[in-house]
């Protein structure tokens, strides 16, 4: 019996199709053996949150979100599928994050982040009557531009309100006494400007008037240092001089005060004696 040309193809068309079923299995096989399920449930908004969003633990993505569905008008069921070495414990936290101006997106996206809350912990494991084991949560967070700018209005009016508190009534009137001192003592100041203004030309004139003074003290100096001085040194070695002429003259006399009488001319000399 023979197969016509459309049987043939219609076979072809079915193996290819039954193939692809049976590689797309096994990939799905493959793939659930490395990630494990685990259920989310919260109270809080998940607007943004996606199917296939991301899940990160400690910032690393680790997993991806793989079913949304509101159970009651309340709370949202979540499922995660998370690779199986990833260390999900009791002291693990799960945080429906948004994030505003991130890489992923110029609007940013929605993730599931998880942290480890304690240092004590056990493997997580089903709760009863629940196939899947179930992460804590914590409030959803945003880390945005929005949020951020909010915090720093709120920070800044906290900073208002503390120095509200620190400056009472009293530190305020201070304050106020002071700024009205340096008032006054400004107004003193360009009250009294024309006469600072007369003293500084007053002195200015009175250094010009130093000036000649000095000038002439300098050229008496000149005189004393190079006229009067010299003929004073000179003065005085002749009174040295004189003096010590003086003192042979008193020496000559002591030895021989017949010098007064007969001055200091000596005698003619006398019979027997030659001149």
């Amino acid at each position: 019996m023979k197969i016509s040309i459309e049987n043939r193809a219609r076979l072809a068309f079915a193996l290819v199709i039954l193939l692809g079923t049976v590689a797309g299995l096994a990939w799905y096989l493959v793939t659930s053996s490395r990630y494990a399920t685990y259920l989310l449930v919260t109270q809080d908004s998940v607007s943004g949150l996606l199917v296939d969003a991301p899940v990160e633990f400690h910032g690393v993505e680790v997993g991806k979100v793989r079913q949304i569905e509101l159970t009651d008008p309340h709370s949202v069921r979540i499922l995660l599928n998370i690779r199986k070495e990833v260390p999900i414990t009791t002291s693990t936290i799960a945080t429906i994050t948004s994030r505003g101006l991130a890489t992923r997106g110029f609007t940013g996206y929605v993730y599931i982040s998880l942290e480890e809350s304690g240092t004590v912990s056990q493997p997580l494991v089903p709760e009863a009557g629940n196939p899947f084991p179930r992460i804590r949560t914590a409030p959803s967070r945003s880390v945005n531009l929005d949020t951020t700018i909010s915090q720093v209005n709120e920070n800044v009016q906290n900073m208002t309100d503390l120095l509200r508190t620190v400056l009472d009534k009293n530190t305020v009137t201070s304050l106020k006494q002071s700024v009205d001192s340096l008032q006054q003592v400004t107004r003193m100041l360009a009250e009294n400007n024309k006469k600072l203004n007369a003293i500084i030309v007053n002195t200015a004139q009175a250094s010009n008037q130093f000036k000649p003074l000095l000038e002439s003290s300098n050229a008496t100096v000149k005189t004393l240092q190079f006229q009067i001085l010299p003929e004073a040194y000179r003065t005085i070695d002749k009174l040295d001089k004189l003096s010590e002429s003086l003192n042979g003259v008193a020496n000559k006399i002591n030895r021989e005060p017949s010098i007064l009488l007969r001055g200091s001319t000596p005698p003619p000399p006398g019979p027997g004696e030659t001149k």
